[in-house]
């Protein structure tokens, strides 16, 4: 998977914006306001292709002891947030289920008036 695959599937995601919070480098995807994905663009030029995405904790745990490529989050909550280095052990199916599976988390934790909102758009 390349950068413009990634950017993508994040964007095309209902309600989802694209910030430079932090710095000029990280890019995050969130979804009504909300983060649920984090990319360092100067790790992609190094190829270094890393994510980091909110987990279920019990989730995180088992795919960190399953997947070499999957490591508690840098610089996030190593409890809900995983780093996954893409085109090693992690494909590129599973790492759009990932995504999803952090969009979901995020969306879910929305309130009732933010949900029904991201519905109706």
């Amino acid at each position: 998977m390349n950068i413009e695959e990634l950017r993508n599937y994040c964007i095309n995601k209902k309600g989802v914006t694209e910030h430079f919070p932090f710095d000029e480098v990280t890019l995050v995807f969130k979804v009504m306001g909300k983060m649920f994905a984090l990319v360092g663009l100067d790790s992609w030029e190094q190829n270094e292709t890393k994510i980091n995405l909110k987990c279920d904790p019990e989730r995180a745990q088992e795919l960190r002891a399953e997947y070499e490529s999957i490591n508690p989050g840098f610089h996030m909550s190593k409890v809900h947030w995983n780093t996954v280095t893409l085109n090693h052990d992690v494909s590129d199916a599973f790492a759009f289920e990932l995504i999803d599976h952090s969009y979901d988390l995020v969306v879910k934790g929305l309130t009732k008036k933010l949900q029904e909102e991201l519905k109706s758009m």
